[in-house]
């Protein structure tokens, strides 16, 4: 992988159904853990949908307004699709769900090195989980995303910093 193999950083991207409310807030908490961590500069985030009805859309006001009770900020963040060329450009591809994961693996080039995973798979707590889609339940919803979100965030955040730390010893 690019950022594994040379002095270029990671980069991951985070995928949901329409990019407004799970992906992009995962975006969000990533690259606030991240900067938390040192690791700011050497993993980079995006996001993005595997659908295009909210294509150039702010994230959810509802999820906005979760995520602004806990110190994130959302409102800068535009709705894009998946592209192709993503397993080109990112190490990392980050589902939310497994409908998003399998999608994502029949997208993915043959040449790609991409590697396709849960957002949840290295999580402590619910390990290989699926971060459930609040867009149809009331605001508890979106307080509960945002922990399973935060929780996912600290498996990854801990996994690349190993990762580089063993890049570094040689």
């Amino acid at each position: 992988m690019r950022g594994q193999r040379s002095g270029e950083p990671i980069r991951v991207l985070c995928v949901c159904t329409g990019n407004i409310c799970r992906s992009p807030t995962a975006e969000v908490v990533l690259r606030q853990r991240l900067k938390e961590e040192g690791l700011g500069e050497r993993v980079v985030v995006d996001s993005a949908g595997i659908d295009s009805y909210h294509v150039g859309e702010a994230p959810d006001p509802r999820m906005q307004q979760a995520a602004r009770r806990r110190g994130y900020d959302l409102s800068e963040l535009r709705a894009r699709q998946v592209q192709r060329e993503d397993f080109f450009r990112f190490d990392w591809v980050l589902a939310m769900d497994r409908g998003h994961l399998h999608w994502l693996q029949r997208l993915r080039p043959p040449t790609a090195e991409t590697e396709v995973a849960l957002f949840l798979a290295r999580s402590k707590v619910r390990p290989n989980a699926e971060v459930p889609d609040p867009y149809y339940r009331g605001p508890e919803a979106f307080e509960e995303v945002l922990d399973w979100l935060e929780e996912g965030a600290r498996g990854w955040v801990a996994f690349w910093r190993d990762l580089l730390e063993e890049k570094k010893r040689g």
